[in-house]
């Protein structure tokens, strides 16, 4: 019978890419991983992992027993948690997902939800990249698009809807309030949630359902909504932001609604997680959490 810490470590190792990635992530030695799946080489007779000062690569059979214990690990997680369910109050760490764009609203709620289940830790990967909810052990991830996940290793909770509309300072409304169609936009300075070098392209919605594909060089290209309502504020430019993320600015009248009749594609606030079956008892808690407060919020920012 294998060590369970044997197993724990080599597909940390291999879901971390490398000994010091994973060494940093448990907040062990690099020396520890290393001896520990050396043993674990040793007790099976193969090799699971090439590695020397340069390079790093899981062998064929190395990947093949990493799937294995992938599930290993997972029916480990569930026996723990079918255990916690009967000690009464949630509480472990949850790993949890979120885009940039929504940490502003999703902020309140984690604090709210953290006063709620005090024995609940959350550590918060706030990214804009598509998290591997398997490979990098993440509990819950919050997302927003246009379809559905359809991976059937994935169960998806669908909270609420978002529209992405475009907004400029004053200025910039008064020099396009003449413009008739969403086009003028390859010829204005815009503000870009693209995290890509080079050129965007906004697709857009107008009247009769009508769709275009708008080519633009940002004059700013980044993946925070809050710098790019700010750059907006400052007459910058154009740029096509959550209706919840501007909706103060645009009450108070320092950002302005331009091209009213055309949106980006209506995107879904969802959260995915792996399974509905022996969910952890923090993670079901943060999910249904979520799921009460997370439309609301959006829906607050919203109002006139």
């Amino acid at each position: 019978m294998q060590d369970l810490n044997d197993l724990f470590f080599f597909t940390e190792v291999v879901a971390n890419g490398g000994f010091a990635p994973a060494g940093r992530a448990l907040r062990q030695p690099k020396s520890k991983l290393s001896r520990r799946v050396s043993r674990l080489e040793e007790q099976l007779g193969v090799r699971l992992i090439e590695r020397s000062s340069r390079r790093f690569r899981v062998t064929d059979v190395g990947q093949a027993f990493y799937e294995h214990c992938q599930n290993v690990m997972t029916e480990v997680k569930r026996a723990e948690a079918a255990v916690a369910a009967t000690q009464g109050e949630p509480h472990g760490t949850v790993r949890f997902s979120c885009p940039l764009g929504l940490m502003d609203p999703v902020a309140g709620i984690l604090a709210h939800f953290m006063e709620r289940y005090p024995r609940v830790n959350l550590q918060v990967v706030a990214t804009n990249r598509r998290v591997d909810l398997i490979g990098e052990r993440i509990d819950v991830a919050l997302r927003v698009r246009t379809s559905l996940d359809t991976d059937a290793a994935l169960t998806v909770r669908t909270l609420a809807r978002s529209r992405r509309i475009l907004v400029a300072s004053p200025t910039w409304a008064d020099r396009l309030a003449d413009a008739e169609d969403a086009e003028v936009l390859a010829s204005v300075p815009t503000l870009s949630a693209t995290e890509q070098v080079g050129q965007d392209v906004w697709e857009l919605v107008g009247p009769e359902q009508r769709t275009i594909s708008v080519r633009h060089q940002p004059r700013l290209a980044c993946g925070d909504f809050h710098a790019l309502r700010e750059a907006a504020i400052a007459g910058l430019g154009v740029s096509l932001l959550p209706d919840h993320s501007c909706a103060p600015a645009l009450r108070s009248g320092r950002l302005v609604h331009v091209l009213p009749d055309w949106h980006a594609p209506e995107g879904m606030v969802h959260l995915v997680f792996t399974s509905r079956r022996g969910l952890p008892p923090p993670v079901g808690a943060l999910i249904d959490h979520l799921a009460e407060h997370v439309r609301d919020q959006l829906m607050l920012g919203t109002e006139t």
